[in-house]
């Protein structure tokens, strides 16, 4: 922990995708996350719209932690973002972000839980998280050009005839 009090009794979970402060978020991962430190507002958005649960941490009027995920409800589910600003890391925060999401309704029964570190495998590892080499693939995903010999895909509902 680095430069904070260790009473957190006014630190506070919350998991409201209204409560989201876009230009906190922002400044947050400009701090904190080398991989996001250039996404846009608008981008941020998009993103917090279509996850669930996203949970911030506030000590007091500041956003000082962020995490979302994405899950089926039932069999998978992958964590993205997990930041705390780095004034806060060490207090067991992060820990309690990440237990946070696990515990949410969307995440609790779900069969395996996914997320992508950089650096901080030893961190995952503590909350229970296991390296997996087998499982992870990844397309960057790019225009597609049109093959005029593959098929297209056609909007059968609209070509329906009455």
């Amino acid at each position: 922990m680095k430069g904070i009090s260790p009473d957190h009794h006014h630190i506070l979970f919350d998991d409201s995708r209204s409560k989201v402060d876009l230009n906190q978020l922002q400044t947050l991962f400009k701090a904190t996350a080398f991989w996001a430190k250039d996404r846009s507002q608008e981008d941020l958005k998009i993103a917090i719209a279509n996850s669930e649960p996203v949970v911030t941490v506030w000590d007091y009027d500041t956003m000082i932690g962020f995490a979302r995920a994405t899950s089926d409800g039932i069999y998978r589910a992958t964590i993205w973002d997990v930041i705390i600003h780095p004034n806060y890391q060490g207090s067991g925060l992060g820990r309690k972000l990440v237990q946070t999401v696990l515990s949410h309704p969307k995440m609790c029964r779900v069969e395996r839980v996914y997320l992508m570190t950089t650096y901080q495998q030893k961190f995952y590892e503590h909350i229970g998280f296991e390296y997996n080499s087998t499982t992870t693939m990844v397309l960057n995903n790019q225009p597609l050009e049109i093959n005029p010999h593959q098929p297209q895909f056609i909007n059968v509902s609209a070509s329906k005839p009455t």
